[in-house]
């Protein structure tokens, strides 16, 4: 269908890239990843009602799929 690979032919996209280039795409992500938690955390900050029941939410999820 289209121009990449299935999924089942275990073709990795690293495998084409060099390593200067993994780096460069691993340096990128940890980036971006350290931001969003600074990001999740100047939220809770800003809007703790918010935060506040975003938390009450998780716990009840949590509950939910927990086994007896």
């Amino acid at each position: 269908m289209g121009t990449y690979p299935a999924m089942s032919e275990g073709t990795n996209p690293d495998d084409r890239m060099s390593p200067e280039e993994i780096r460069d795409r691993l340096r990128r992500r940890a980036v971006f990843l350290r931001e969003l938690a600074e990001a999740r955390e100047l939220r809770k900050r800003v809007t703790p009602r918010r935060a506040r029941h975003e938390r009450v939410r998780e716990a009840v999820r949590m509950r939910t799929f927990r086994a007896n």
